[in-house]
């Protein structure tokens, strides 16, 4: 490590070593930025360090070990201004409290071990704009290299010149990945290193990392993907460039994972996940075992314990008694009587002192006037707040004492007022937290008693009336001031009984959960407590006491208001508010009052000595003890050294510092008493972290970096008896040399938390038992809730709190262990104040610890990101522990304690529930979670012979179905007679001229265009004619037909037809976006080999405008022809095909993973498909059918453009896009024309259901009525989307919907209409299947309700002629009716192949002339869907009298992710994603090289966006068992969709890949 100079700091002369402190101090307090500071102290230190050439003091500066400030400012520094108190007691950089010197060197020590291994963390992506944390930060460049006149940057840049000219041979290509592929959108850099740069030597990555190059490219253009509206874009369908072939099923998709299709290489998100994949390259700590092979259960990992981990080995311990409780003649019987003797006999004697806010004295409470108070309280309480016959108060009544932190005097009023009156007072913070309101409800509490001016500032209602808080009971606030009192009268006297077990007052605590419980305390404990004090601290009456801590509760409540009367002391109460403004305040008191005793807290000493170069002249000769009530945390030993060493020159005697250890339960546990001038003092425990963690105490020898460092807490209260036990499981007593809970028995500690029996029991009331589980005594003892051993001498060392126990894979760690480590991590550039909060939450059957730090305002993007890498390597090295996610949140964020620490478990929860808003974040998954099931290897395919047995496979039966058969079924001459479906229309037009066949609706609900049979002949032939003459087409030539949703384009199909053309419809481009969607028209247009164009006018012009000229070049294309205005030409003969094999049209159609596809469909196909959905649903020539779909591709088309001239029934048009406008239009067109069947999209589904779910109501005023509706039929080629149509057919329930009604299609790219639910036969039905062996290709059916359990729905019958069955994609080998495998299907309509540039043969063997490898079946020809699904036998009967087969897709084979061996589908781990969080608009997931992405969309405030990270990373391993990788968070309307409502997740991949997303931040998940 670079020290600044050859010594270090400790070397150099004292006037510079002070300035350098006053330095430390003004950037921590941030009154001189980073850089003013940096170049301050080169200048500095320039004398005296010998700069090696190249090196940079910014970086040296990175690498030291921060200077404790107490040591570097000595008494003889220039004396300053209060102001500078202020200033300085803040110091900010850390919390005073885990000081230690060793502990940091162990950290630096361990962090420079981490720099040899150099690993480069991918960076955070973040935009710009969001979490500006200041206005400085979002006018100011970002802090690139200090100002050029500092030599430093010179020297910089010299080094950076001279890396990349020696670098630049082999590494051209990477810097200009690294320069061209980081887009403007975010503010980091593109790589980041953990290894400071060292000169020259330095690789080529460091220099970058740490010369901070802002990468200034172009914006990235993301119009290819997304409209620039926060809208989601018109649905696109985008084939990714130079993709046209058919869906490579067979072919394994990773080797296109790896090349990442399409995606330039110098891609800055690319480089980030190869960083990501080099670090997670390292080894995991627990080595996985051989891969197995598992076909049932996914067990979990039990993490198996390490053989060489310490084992106690001592003999069981002993309990261990204190000294005898002392009898005092003159103790009083009760506390209450102690007051009487002092405010009778005493009465001038001063009690209590108050402080105003400079810390000046501003009032004197004496004995005599404290008894009289207290008096008139009792009196007013008893007697004046009811009627004689209905008092409020009772004895034994509770009461809420609400009393601010600087007014002691009314509160000690208040207090002994409640125990005079015999009611138990229960002294609370500040008014409003719900927790509390818990506790005042627990204790049945009525009445607050307050002051008048704490009660003026309590919020009120518009009638004067105090607010009622949340959780809290209705409550009558009396106010305490003198003024309000009654005198009592001459002969009235309180009760002072002597002291027996009933409560005297009730001491709140926050358990680890946030919960709050009340700790009762007995009189008789009380006194006992005064007792066993005064004893140890060896108080006598008269002495003064300073008091900096709270005098509500604990210890100074126990010593400041209690002890105090026992013994008649003075104490002299320091408010928390003016230690805020004048740190010295306490020092100063005992100073000017000679106090013998203080009582303070470790940052109490810590602020003293930030202050005190401002006083000289303080004394604390006269202290014999410095009583440090927090010596309990391990942490506190070096303030009480550091404080010793510099205050030691003031007449601070060593022994007076007494460390004690203390809890709300067992009240004082163990207190230092006061040394013997000259005596040795205690020794220290120097312990082993690793023994720690697993509970044994071993004297750290070998590794110095993980150790911690104990003082003693003295000796067992007098009168008290103390065992160890262990901290969970029955109380068994521990072994000499092992760790457990401190646990107590004496008549000194609390008796139960109040109203809480069965909490009590395990706390209050437990009995150590032995080894063999016998009790050891029948002496009940009291749970402290602190974790330590009994030394030698039977000194007590406390090593961390039961609440602060950290359980990881079954090692304990200590929350303020690993809180210490992350402040001695160079803190002072990113901590705001030290604030940094630890806490474990349970994710995936174990604990996970996360760390929460606020963050400077001014600390930089690169610094925190320094400082968070630096933090997981530190608290891996010392703790071997992982951290799961490490956050930073804005300064002054995280929710605060009354006393302004940070409340944990208020943390823990905006944590949990994605509400903390950090601004930067860190998760390593990767590292942290070891306990994941094996990966499971596939099995290798089963041989024929063994298994099959007639139509069983292995037992099952084999999966299969089909619908009914075509040929048994009588249809009307019309199909004997026409083969073709021009034929028909021909018929129809003779025989039925003015029947209507089509009627297209416009947004406002009326007809635009209609067409009757002869109309829609009459146009086929115009446009026949024209083909032939303008076109000079031939037979088998094919067109392409541009044309919006409507009539046109059924006409112009029809007329492709008669001219003996080849039809390919095509979505038009859409004029807002053209150059995202012509790119797919021109693709088609290409690929079809299209010989001309049809289209209307308006489209063409579009065609040929400038903006289209700029994405493609239209006069390289085919003839193109408007088909508005036509001439009136006769046809000379309509063409007829000479087989029904011939082509009929191309179906094109991009698939969700973005093949551009197009299927080749026979005229034979097109009869059959028409004449099964004709069968299927009942369609005859005087039905009607509304259908709110695309027409562009698959069924929609077919059912838009061909089957109403095949059945003859009329077919009401709704254009989908005239939904945005008029959302009622499809649901009033079925009501007004009484539809009985209707066909939608998804799309349209979620428009309504999204749109009109609260407007049901105004459905109902318009009339509209769906009684009539018998089938609503989703057309789709996915999983039914249960959700949506579940709550479709609830919503609309009230207006008719037929519960029965909505049902779904499939269909896929080799046919598309395989099931439909028609009119006849059984209702679809639905089962519930356990996704854990989905994930294996197992089907296994679960009850409702059941963990991990999936809900499927029918996806309609299965078409008359259709014959499906189940195989195992890789063995082509049928599967039987558990399993899940690919849906093959056979049926007359099936198409006859791709439309390929390439005409990939073996493709359209494998995808549609495929036989199955084995069985029956193996003769029948199959076509692959492409599709994963099963079958099932269900109970209904099916129109053939059989029990029916029911078909169930589960999604497509191409989108699966295989990840650990296992098969997923992207949907399942999308629903549990948007689940996590209200702003969680949609989301997508994809891997890339074995990572998996989550993209989520939020619609939320960008500030929620980092808290959506630890949610998603949660929610997928402990729901699917997978690690996310990275996490990007996008804007509303970012996924891709297509046509058909499906996202696209590849193209959200190829976008992601080719930084095009503008992501608002992307986290990489170590």
């Amino acid at each position: 490590m670079a020290e600044p100079a050859a010594a270090g700091v400790s070397s150099l002369p004292r006037e510079v070593r002070e300035q350098l402190a006053e330095l430390e101090l003004e950037l921590s307090e941030g009154d001189i930025t980073q850089k003013g500071y940096e170049k301050k102290r080169a200048k500095l230190l320039a004398p005296y360090v010998p700069q090696p050439q190249g090196a940079d003091p910014a970086l040296q500066k990175e690498s030291r070990t921060p200077m404790p400030v107490p040591a570097a400012a000595p008494a003889s520094a220039s004396s300053s201004s209060s102001s500078k108190f202020h200033r300085a007691r803040s110091g900010g950089a850390r919390d005073e409290r885990y000081r230690s010197d060793i502990h940091t060197e162990a950290v630096q020590a361990a962090l420079a071990k981490h720099k040899e291994q150099k690993m480069a963390l991918p960076m955070p992506t973040k935009r710009r704009s969001t979490f500006v944390q200041s206005p400085a930060d979002a006018c100011t460049p970002p802090d690139t290299s200090s100002a050029s006149e500092d030599e430093g940057s010179l020297r910089r840049q010299a080094a950076l010149s001279a890396a990349l000219h020696q670098s630049l041979q082999n590494a051209e290509s990477w810097i200009n990945r690294s320069i061209q592929g980081s887009s403007t959108s975010s503010s980091a850099s593109s790589t980041l290193s953990h290894g400071e740069g060292k000169g020259t030597s330095g690789s080529l990555a460091d220099v970058f990392a740490n010369t901070r190059i802002e990468n200034v490219s172009v914006p990235p253009d993301v119009t290819a993907t997304t409209s620039c509206s926060s809208a989601r874009p018109a649905a696109i369908d985008l084939p990714p460039a130079g993709i046209v072939k058919g869906m490579h099923k067979g072919s394994n998709r990773s080797s296109l994972m790896d090349t990442a299709d399409g995606v330039p290489v110098s891609s800055r998100v690319s480089t980030k996940i190869q960083q990501l994949l080099n670090t997670l390259k390292r080894p995991k700590r627990p080595p996985l075992k051989e891969f197995f092979v598992d076909d049932f259960e996914e067990i979990v990992e039990v993490p198996q314990p390490d053989p060489n981990q310490p084992k106690p080995e001592g003999r069981q311990m002993m309990p261990v008694k204190g000294e005898p409780l002392g009898v005092v003649c003159n103790w009083p019987p009760a506390l209450e009587a102690a007051l009487q003797r002092w405010g009778t006999t005493q009465a001038k004697c001063p009690c209590l002192t108050a402080l105003d806010v400079t810390g000046k004295p501003v009032y004197t409470l004496t004995y005599g006037k404290l008894w009289s108070r207290s008096l008139k309280l009792a009196y007013t309480l008893l007697n004046k707040l009811g009627t004689k016959n209905e008092p409020v108060l009772k004895p034994g009544d509770r009461v809420a004492l609400v009393y601010p932190n600087n007014d002691p005097v009314m509160f000690m009023v208040a207090f002994y007022g409640c125990l005079l009156a015999e009611v138990i007072p229960v002294p609370i913070e500040d008014a409003g937290g719900q927790q509390i309101g818990f506790l005042l409800g627990s204790c049945g509490i009525a009445l607050a008693l307050t002051t008048e001016v704490c009660l003026k500032g309590l919020p009120k209602t518009q009638n004067g009336e105090i607010v009622q808080f949340k959780g809290w009971p209705r409550l009558k606030w009396v106010v305490t001031d003198s003024k309000y009192l009654s005198k009592s009268p001459k002969d009235w006297q309180p009760n002072i009984s002597a002291a027996g077990t009933e409560p005297a007052y009730i001491e709140y605590k926050t358990s680890k959960e946030g919960s709050v419980m009340g700790v009762t305390v007995s009189r008789v404990a009380m006194l006992s407590h005064c007792q066993a004090l005064s004893q140890a601290c060896n108080y006598s009456e008269g002495e003064t006491i300073v008091n900096v801590l709270d005098f509500k509760k604990d210890a100074g409540l126990w010593h400041g208001i209690l002890t105090n009367v026992m013994n008649k002391l003075h104490t002299i109460s320091v408010p928390y508010s003016v230690m805020k403004t004048c740190p010295l305040s306490w020092v100063q008191r005992v100073h000017a009052h000679k106090a013998k005793v203080a009582l303070v807290k470790c940052r109490d000493l810590h602020w003293a000595m930030m202050a005190h170069r401002d006083q000289r002249d303080v004394s604390l000769s006269s202290l014999r003890m410095l009583i440090v009530t927090d010596g309990a945390n391990p942490w506190s030993v070096s303030s009480c050294d550091a404080f010793l060493s510099l205050f030691q020159s003031h007449g601070l005697k060593p022994e007076a510092i007494c460390p004690c250890a203390t809890s709300p339960e067992a009240m004082t546990i163990a207190i230092r008493r006061p040394g013997v001038p000259g005596a040795s003092l205690p020794g220290r425990a120097i312990l082993s972290m690793n023994g720690l963690s697993f509970g044994v105490i071993r004297v750290n020898t070998e590794d110095k970096n993980s150790a911690l460092t104990v003082q003693d807490v003295g000796h067992v209260m007098p009168g008290g008896m103390m065992c160890i036990v262990k901290p969970d499981g029955p109380p068994q007593l521990c072994k000499t040399d092992e760790i457990g809970e401190i646990c107590v028995s004496s008549r000194a500690g609390g008796m139960m938390y109040y109203g809480l029996a069965g909490v009590t029991k395990n706390t209050f009331e437990v009995i150590p038992v032995s080894a063999a589980g016998s009790p050891v005594g029948d002496v009940p003892f009291v749970r402290s809730g602190l974790l330590g051993f009994v030394g030698p001498g039977s000194l007590v060392f406390v090593v961390g709190k039961m609440d602060g126990l950290l359980t990881v894979s079954g090692r304990r760690h200590n929350a303020d262990d690993i809180v210490a480590t992350g402040l001695a991590v160079e803190s002072i550039k990113t901590v705001y104040r030290g604030r940094i909060a630890v806490f474990s939450v349970s994710v995936f059957y174990d604990e996970r610890i996360v760390v929460v730090a606020e963050q400077r305002p001014d600390a930089s993007e690169e610094d925190s990101f320094q400082w968070m890498s630096r933090v997981l390597q530190a608290i891996d090295s010392i703790h071997q522990v992982g951290v799961y996610c490490l956050a930073l949140v804005p300064a002054n964020t995280l929710p605060k304690t009354p006393l302004g620490g940070i409340h944990i478990s208020q943390t823990k929860q905006h944590f949990l529930e994605g509400s903390l808003h950090p601004c930067n974040i860190l998760m390593c998954p990767h590292t942290c979670v070891t306990n994941l099931p094996k990966p499971r290897q596939k099995q290798p395919g089963v041989g024929p012979a063994s298994v099959m047995v007639g139509n069983l496979v292995a037992g099952k039966r084999i999966a299969q179905a089909s619908g009914r058969d075509l040929g048994q079924i009588e249809d009307n001459d019309l199909v004997k007679k026409h083969q073709f479906l021009t034929e028909v229309l021909q018929w129809r037009a003779q025989a039925t001229p003015d029947h209507p066949l089509f009627l297209l609706l416009n947004a406002k609900g009326t007809t635009v265009c209609t067409a009757t049979c002869l109309q829609l002949h009459k146009k086929a032939e115009r446009i026949a004619s024209v083909l032939c003459d303008k076109g000079h087409l031939n037979a088998g030539d094919n067109v392409v037909l541009l044309y919006p949703p409507g009539i046109e384009l059924i006409t112009a199909f029809y007329g492709c037809l008669y001219a003996g053309c080849i039809p390919v419809t095509v979505r038009p481009p859409h004029a807002q976006s053209l150059t995202a969607t012509l790119p797919t028209v021109r693709m088609i247009v290409e690929v079809s080999k299209a010989a001309c164009i049809l289209t209307t006018q308006t489209l063409m012009r579009l065609l040929r405008s400038r903006e289209a000229a700029a994405a493609v070049d239209v006069k390289t294309w085919p003839t193109i022809i408007d088909t508005d205005d036509l001439p009136r030409k006769r046809l000379a003969q309509i063409y007829k095909p000479p087989t029904p094999e011939m082509l009929a049209y191309l179906d094109f159609s991009v698939s969700t993973t973005g093949m551009l596809t197009g299927v080749k469909m026979s005229h034979a196909a097109v009869s059959g498909l028409c004449r099964a959905i004709k069968l299927q649903c009942e369609l005859y020539s005087s039905r009607q059918i509304a259908i709110c779909l695309d027409p562009y591709c698959g069924l929609g088309f077919v059912l838009w453009c061909l089957c109403s001239v095949y059945s003859g029934h009329q077919s009401i048009l709704i254009p989908p896009m005239e939904l945005e406008s008029n959302l009622f239009l499809w649901l009033s067109t079925v009501s007004q024309y009484k539809i009985r069947d209707t066909f939608c999209s998804y799309s349209v589904m979620e428009l309504c259901t999204k749109g009109l779910g609260n407007q049901v109501e105004m459905l109902k005023a318009r009339g509209i009525n769906l009684s009539c509706v018998r089938t609503c039929v989703v057309v789709a080629e996915e999983r039914p989307r249960v959700a949506l149509t579940h709550s479709f057919s609830k919503l609309f329930k009230d207006i008719g919907l037929s519960s029965r009604a909505v049902s779904t299609t499939f269909g896929s790219r080799v046919n598309v209409a395989i099931c439909l639910q028609g009119t006849s036969g059984p209702d679809p039905t639905t089962v519930y299947v356990d996704l854990k062996s989905l994930r294996h290709d197992r089907v296994r059916l679960v009850e409702r309700g059941a963990p991990q359990s999936l809900l499927l729905s029918e996806s309609g019958k299965i078409l008359p002629g259709v014959k499906v069955v189940i195989v195992n994609p890789e063995t082509k080998g049928p599967l039987g009716d558990s399993h899940l495998g690919e849906i093959w299907v056979n049926s007359p309509h099936t198409a006859s192949g791709y439309y390929t540039i390439y005409d990939n043969e073996t493709l359209q063997a494998d995808h549609f002339n495929t036989r199955l490898s084995f069985g029956d079946a193996a003769q029948t020809l199959w076509a692959r869907t492409g599709y994963l699904g099963f079958v099932r036998r269900t109970e209904l009967t099916a129109a053939s009298g059989e029990r029916h087969d029911a078909l169930y897709v589960v999604g497509a084979l191409d989108e699966t992710l295989e990840l650990r061996g296992l098969r997923y589908h992207p949907i399942d781990i999308e629903t549990s994603v948007s689940r996590t969080h209200r702003s969680i608009a949609e989301c997508a997931v994809f891997t890339w090289t074995n990572l998996l992405v989550v993209v989520v969309e939020l619609c939320g405030c960008e500030q929620e966006a980092l808290d959506l990270v630890p949610l998603v990373t949660n929610v997928v391993l402990e729901e699917h068992y997978l690690i996310v990788g990275v996490v990007v968070v996008v804007d509303p309307g970012v996924i891709p969709i297509n046509s058909r409502g499906e996202k696209q997740r590849m193209h959200l991949r190829d976008s992601f890949l080719a930084d095009q997303l503008d992501p608002i931040y992307v986290a990489y998940n170590m």
